[in-house]
């Protein structure tokens, strides 16, 4: 049995893996009219289910964005699959980052005392 701190590499690893391809995959099949980033991975203990986390620029098309990358959710398992030897790719589900959203706002707001 693995030890937590070799099991909590592993997680980072898979996460960092899906990130970065999730990223790659968005990119190249994005209509460039909007800025979508991958902010964020969430795993479930069981490595079962990922969430991942997007900001989306100009946020009147969150929306908009969200859609396409909830349609697209098959295909960028499919080329997770095949870029990333993590074992079985977690189901993947797609959501805004309000943390990233709020942080952006905090900064914007202590600008304007400047």
């Amino acid at each position: 049995m693995r030890d937590q701190g070799e099991q909590s590499q592993r997680n980072e690893r898979i996460k960092e893996a899906i990130r970065a391809k999730a990223a790659e995959f968005i990119s190249s099949q994005s209509n460039y009219t909007s800025l979508i980033t991958v902010t964020e991975v969430l795993l479930s203990k069981d490595k079962k289910r990922s969430i991942i986390l997007v900001s989306v620029l100009p946020t009147h098309k969150e929306d908009a964005a969200l859609d396409f990358l909830k349609r697209q959710r098959g295909e960028l398992r499919k080329y997770i699959n095949d870029h990333v030897r993590i074992g079985r790719v977690p189901t993947l589900d797609v959501a805004l980052d309000v943390g990233e959203k709020n942080r952006q706002r905090i900064d914007e707001i202590s600008n304007l005392d400047k």
